[in-house]
């Protein structure tokens, strides 16, 4: 006995020895995958600060850019656990890629200033040149946000107070965009207010379409509940009780 109890005291001892061994590679291990991660991260946010810095002129728009672009991926890898179709999700993407590139060139070049003050000279508005793009952008924006007001207004299904809402809102957005858009910004900042709504054009896609549709959740449930695992040991219970002799029961 005696005998036993010294392997099995010199057993456990080595076993402690074996268990700190693994518990100290773990660790090890588990801080060089921490500090692995910390790298990428640090390789990701120092490669859009220094782009922001050295594209757009400003490490904000870097942040800005980062922000956007971790809170939109991991927006379309949730929607994508949740069920929805990577071709929906590459489709806003595309869309977004769009919207980034025109955007950022009509404001970087000033495209919308230019067409504004050939209008005004067209005219002859008696504005003063300086001031001249803003009022015109303002009078157009206006009048592109009345009649979508009005459009939106005949079509929608709403009471007079809610269809007056619509169409003041779309005629105060139209001037505020008419205005915005005759602001010359230069081509990095144009890039940079381009790219940020490419990322909030792609978020606001992804958003509509799974209002549109809905989340399948009868597809998803089935993708983790084990539906033909119950239902083939539900006919086996069955057929094993079917064949049980009398009075053994269930």
């Amino acid at each position: 006995m005696g005998l036993v109890m010294a392997h099995v005291d010199l057993a456990k001892a080595e076993a402690g020895q074996i268990a700190g061994e693994v518990g100290r590679v773990a660790a090890l291990g588990a801080l060089a995958i921490a500090l692995v991660i910390f790298a990428v991260f640090l390789v990701v946010i120092g490669t859009s600060l220094w782009l922001g810095e050295w594209l757009l002129g400003s490490m904000g728009w870097g942040v800005l850019h980062g922000f956007l672009l971790f809170v939109s991926v991991a927006m379309a890898a949730v929607l994508g656990g949740l069920g929805i179709a990577p071709r929906r999700l590459g489709g806003a993407f595309l869309v977004s890629v769009v919207v980034a590139v025109v955007v950022g060139v009509v404001l970087g070049l000033g495209l919308l200033n230019q067409l504004y003050t050939s209008v005004g000279d067209a005219l002859g508005l008696a504005v003063d040149p300086g001031i001249r793009p803003l009022v015109v952008g303002m009078l157009l924006g206006g009048l592109v946000g009345l009649v979508a007001g009005l459009v939106a207004a005949v079509l929608m299904n709403a009471s007079g107070g809610g269809r007056f809402v619509a169409l003041a809102g779309l005629t105060v957005l139209g001037v505020a965009l008419g205005a915005f858009t005759s602001i010359t910004f230069g081509p990095q900042v144009g890039a940079g207010i381009g790219i940020t709504l490419g990322y909030v054009t792609w978020m606001a896609l992804m958003g509509i379409d799974v209002m549109r549709t809905g989340i399948d959740v009868e597809a998803l449930k089935r993708r983790f509940y084990p539906e033909q695992t119950i239902d083939t040991s539900k006919e086996t219970l069955e057929w094993l009780q079917k064949r049980m002799p009398p009075g053994i029961g269930s």
